[in-house]
């Protein structure tokens, strides 16, 4: 399971996005903090003059780095409210540190609300007072603390955040404290030493250490929309969540976010936000920018050998696969439909789904993107008006799950067994046992024969075989058919799942 610290990461938002990084240069920080008095800036240079090489002793011992740069890694306390009864178990979604038990009460209307408290880390990127986290440490926070390497403890307050980078900039009061830079121009290799600092479990300044094991790792959800991680194998736990990776001569190159683990305690697969991307981003938070990307409104994968197949295409075409168009979005008022393969944008080939997510993040609301699709097999254009990006909880929140209403639907067309799927039209009644939402329309399973996919079971609506809508057994039944005279081995569904809303599907034809 894939967790940011110690909860589960959520699944694909699948709207598009995406952010590009700015690279090169040394940081220059804006306003008051542009280094006045720069004997605080920690700025190690190597010994040998080889930017790659280490040091000598680096793979013996790494205290000489972890003492130079410790003074500017912290400790972040928050303050979360909890909405939750008296004496319920709760969960706060999107905190990855440790709970302790709530405070106050919250039985009567003038009842305090309770809170519960949590930890993570950070980094001073400058001499006054500017401190790097994740979103995730401080976003529902109504307190935040930091405490220094010294003992020192210190009110903070939130200046920004990006959930959709889960990177944060919070400050305090003060001036003169020991900072650190972002390196974004000596670029660590796989197989380079890496060195975590932070705060795991609350136990305050703790330096693990390992080696970069992959680069441009994407993660299986929404995080990795705008982000290629690093993957490091130094020991990242609950707490670390904010906290800077170094390299051997004191480089700040990630920022520590997430891990990989079935137990939620590291298991040597850790993953951080790359340096070029963080400055990027935390340098506009300082200067009070609010980060907008662009918006399409689709959901989209890069495609399977058997998507492919069950579109007509061949099993080597590129591009990234629509699987569900949000309704009055900029991609639905420009027709782009269910089933599209998105090829190029304003003349960039895509060659996967991250291209086009990225791609159509770094436009600016109101830019005009120009789509070359396949559909049916065909080329077509398809202009569309970017949008601005919804938060990431908005997003979150538009995944076709809820109670519907009692739209009527179509009653012509008995229940029947087609490609040995049980079929009957979702009637209101039906709806409202499935809790399908209103905008759901199409063919009910109500069971499967031996040998199809059990997971096609109760609680799944067929909506469409290709870009075909389908609200009768006929219409199915003729859909499939039209697929199969094409000869194609397997139809393309969008199917909507109890728990999941809307998902794609390839149906295998039965032989």
């Amino acid at each position: 399971m894939l967790k940011r610290k110690e909860f589960i990461l959520g699944a694909l938002a699948g709207l598009t996005l995406a952010a590009g990084a700015t690279a090169g240069g040394v940081v220059t920080w804006p306003g008051a903090h542009a280094d006045p008095q720069a004997v605080n800036r920690i700025t190690p240079v190597p010994a040998n003059g080889d930017r790659f090489s280490p040091p000598p002793g680096a793979p013996n011992s790494f205290a000489d780095i972890f003492e130079q740069v410790a003074p500017a890694v912290v400790q972040i306390d928050v303050t979360v409210k909890v909405d939750q009864p008296q004496g319920a178990a709760f969960q706060i979604p999107g905190l990855p540190f440790q709970f302790v038990p709530p405070q106050g009460r919250s039985d009567g209307e003038d009842a305090e609300p309770r809170t519960t408290q949590g930890a993570g880390s950070g980094f001073f990127i400058s001499q006054d007072g500017f401190i790097v986290t994740n979103n995730h440490v401080v976003a529902d926070a109504t307190e935040i603390k930091v405490k220094m390497s010294d003992g020192r403890e210190l009110p903070a307050r939130l200046v920004g955040r990006d959930e959709a980078t889960d990177l944060a900039v919070i400050k305090v009061d003060g001036d003169n404290f020991k900072y650190v830079s972002f390196e974004e121009t000596a670029e660590p290799r796989v197989g380079d030493w890496v060195i975590a600092v932070g705060n795991p479990f609350g136990l305050g300044g703790t330096a693990t250490a390992g080696i970069v094991s992959a680069k441009a790792r994407s993660l299986p959800d929404a995080s990795s929309a705008y982000t290629d991680f690093l993957q490091i194998d130094a020991a990242i736990n609950r707490g670390n969540s904010g906290g800077p990776t170094f390299d051997v001569y004191g480089r700040v190159i990630g920022v520590n976010s997430v891990i990989l683990s079935p137990t939620g305690s590291s298991v040597g697969i850790g993953f951080a936000i790359p340096a070029e991307i963080a400055k990027q981003i935390t340098s506009r938070l300082m200067r009070g920018e609010v980060i907008e990307r662009g918006y399409l409104g689709v959901k989209i994968s890069t495609p399977t050998t058997e998507e492919l197949g069950a579109l007509g295409l061949k099993a080597d075409q590129k591009g990234a696969l629509v699987a569900e168009v949000t309704p009055e979005g900029p991609a639905d008022k420009a027709g782009l439909r269910f089933s599209d393969l998105v090829v190029s944008l304003n003349g960039e080939v895509i060659d996967s789904s991250t291209k086009l997510t990225r791609l159509v993040g770094a436009a600016k609301p109101g830019d005009t993107l120009r789509m070359e699709v396949l559909r049916e097999g065909r080329r077509q254009t398809i202009t569309a008006r970017s949008g601005t990006r919804p938060s990431e909880t908005e997003l979150n929140s538009e995944n076709g799950l809820g109670q519907g209403g009692a739209a009527p639907n179509d009653p012509s067309g008995a229940s029947a067994t087609v490609e040995g799927l049980n079929l009957t039209p979702l009637t209101p009644a039906l709806r409202q046992r499935l809790g399908a939402p209103a905008s759901v329309e199409g063919l009910a399973i109500m069971g499967v024969e031996t040998g199809v996919d059990a997971r096609l079971g109760q609680g799944v609506v067929i909506q469409q075989v290709q870009n075909t809508p389908v609200r009768t057994v006929d219409d199915f039944r003729d859909a499939v058919a039209s697929v199969k005279a094409s000869g194609r081995s397997g139809a393309y569904l969008l199917i909507w799942v109890r728990g999941q809303g809307n998902v794609p599907y390839v149906l295998t034809f039965k032989k």
